[in-house]
């Protein structure tokens, strides 16, 4: 059963200017692994803005936005041996998927130069 659709759009110019805040501001943005794939990327302005989207959709799926001490950095997306993005969830965003018992977290992403999109499906 489907608990909630999310969607959103970034742009990447606008996530090129939060980059260069430097890595202290975006690790409250992103985890660890989400920065090293990203900064592995030709254009990782592309790849930030899609999991930023990505992020956002999970929130807006799940209906709190950033209430409830949900926290960016909580939401992981990285991609699976076959290239699908996946949600990894830690600390208070986990505990309340759990609470809300949310079983799967299908996640879609796009990009182009210019814009970076993200939905997100979660199932109960």
């Amino acid at each position: 059963m489907i608990f909630g659709i999310g969607t959103d759009i970034f742009e990447v110019e606008r996530m090129a200017e939060l980059v260069v805040r430097g890595r202290p501001y975006l690790e409250t943005l992103f985890t660890g692994q989400e920065i090293a794939y990203c900064e592995s990327k030709a254009r990782p302005y592309e790849h930030y803005a899609a999991r930023y989207a990505a992020k956002e959709s999970v929130l807006k799926a799940l209906g709190t936005g950033w209430r409830e001490g949900l926290a960016f950095c909580e939401i992981e997306i990285l991609n699976d041996e076959l290239g699908r993005p996946q949600a990894s969830l830690h600390g208070r965003t986990k505990e309340f998927f759990d609470r809300q018992q949310i079983r799967g977290c299908t996640i879609s992403l796009s990009h182009t130069r210019k814009l970076a999109i993200a939905v997100a499906i979660l199932e109960k």
